[in-house]
């Protein structure tokens, strides 16, 4: 297999990873904007950085990574916030564990703990919510 071929048979898993990339630096840099601009606790920034990250990584994934055309969007999109729900506790405790109560670097964690949220999330998206019918 050459390199053409193998691109093309994994096209979704780097669109995934490039994708994820961008929503882990939306995710960081809201998280700072809100933890050291604005100078909010270590909780409400990582929810809101969280919220806007789901957002853009829902339709990019839904558009450009699984590239899905069920038109039960509803149904989709609350199956893929639940999922990241789910996750996004994995992050918020991990934020609360090794930041607030261990006093570890916050954007370290932060980076750590989303390359775990996006492993967990593009399984539960290939094979739970964008999974071909």
């Amino acid at each position: 297999m050459n390199i053409k071929e193998f691109i093309k048979k994994n096209i979704n898993i780097f669109s995934y990873l490039f994708f994820g990339i961008c929503t882990t630096i939306i995710n960081v840099v809201v998280f700072w904007l809100m933890a050291h601009c604005l100078n909010w606790k270590t909780l409400p920034s990582t929810i809101i950085a969280w919220l806007v990250a789901v957002l853009f990584a829902y339709i990019t994934n839904r558009n450009w990574v699984f590239h899905s055309k069920d038109n039960g969007i509803i149904k989709e999109m609350i199956s893929f916030f639940t999922c990241r729900l789910a996750t996004g506790v994995v992050d918020w405790v991990i934020m609360i564990v090794f930041v607030d109560i261990i006093a570890l670097n916050d954007i370290l964690i932060k980076i750590i703990s989303n390359i775990l949220v996006i492993i967990i999330n593009y399984i539960a998206s290939k094979y739970v919510i964008f999974r071909k019918k």
